[in-house]
């Protein structure tokens, strides 16, 4: 399967009748609303083609969905994610030696947690990511949690003022946290602007239209998004402000509590995530694989 040749559309299924198929795999809701660990199932089996499409069912229904006891190897991890489309490489983060594809991320006593902040991954890039696969190799003995907040439901939520005054309004997004990374690094001012090139601030709507559930999503994030085109500044930042705040109601959300070998895929084009550091100076290891996405509309 690749993101560009699969193209399938949420079926007929709600929570209730997606439930009542004969699944592979058990499902265990995390709230009413978005997340479901999907159980009994072990993911270095080869599945067949309607297994692999069920998974990828699951995802547009809860938004995000988790695996627990999945004691996979860097290639098993690589496998699971190519179903779903093509890997992308991220151009700042670091990744596993040997594997470009796969991003490292260790904090411990010495680099604190600096992903907590709502955000969807790489709305800098043109056209974002799909979705995101995160293994946990090590984690804290208590704390590192992520909360995971669905922005269809969010949308869903504006008032019909709102709705209406965010009809074809685009936003500019940038890699803005990486490059201050890149200058501290020491990279030079043509090295920068090399990247600069490459990844020039992309737009997208500020509410997108999923490509396979065709809900609205409020596609703005505090992480990427640098303001509305063509709004007064003040005007961009006050909506922009009320809009990340949507993401930090606890009605649209759930919460994971990470165990040794457990697994996050969650669908970047529907949902936010926040990754609670909290646990400084434990440790806590993780590896991520990302699927390209398509252009936002």
């Amino acid at each position: 399967m690749s993101s560009q040749g699969r193209r399938h559309v949420l079926k007929n299924y709600n929570f209730e009748n997606f439930e009542k198929l004969d699944l592979p795999f058990k499902v265990n809701r995390l709230s009413p609303n978005i997340g479901a660990e999907l159980l009994e199932i072990d993911l270095r089996e080869d599945f067949n083609k309607e297994t692999y499409e069920l998974i990828y069912q699951a995802l547009l229904i809860y938004k995000v969905i988790f695996f627990r006891e999945q004691h996979l190897s860097t290639e098993d991890h690589l496998r699971f994610a190519k179903q779903f489309g093509e890997l992308e490489v991220h151009p700042f983060a670091p990744h596993k030696e040997g594997y470009p594809e796969v991003l490292s991320i260790t904090h411990n006593e010495k680099s604190k947690g600096r992903e907590n902040t709502w955000h969807s991954d790489v709305t800098w890039r043109e056209e974002p990511s799909l979705g995101s696969i995160l293994r946990m190799i090590e984690g804290p003995q208590v704390g590192g949690d992520t909360l995971f907040s669905d922005m269809c439901l969010a949308y869903d939520g504006l008032s019909d003022e709102v709705k209406k005054k965010l009809e074809g309004a685009i936003a500019v997004h940038d890699f803005a946290g990486f490059r201050q990374r890149l200058i501290k690094q020491g990279k030079s001012e043509a090295e920068i602007e090399a990247f600069n090139q490459k990844y020039p601030s992309p737009e997208h709507p500020v509410i997108r239209t999923h490509p396979d559930t065709k809900q609205k999503v409020i596609y703005v994030n505090k992480a990427f998004t640098q303001y509305i085109k063509d709004w007064d500044a003040t005007e961009s930042s006050i909506m922009l402000d009320f809009l990340y705040a949507q993401a930090a109601i606890p009605e649209y959300q759930c919460r994971f509590i990470w165990e040794k070998d457990s697994i996050a895929f969650w669908d970047n084009r529907a949902c936010q995530h926040y990754a609670v550091s909290d646990y400084w100076p434990q440790v806590r290891k993780v590896e991520r694989v990302t699927v390209v996405g398509d252009r936002p509309f």
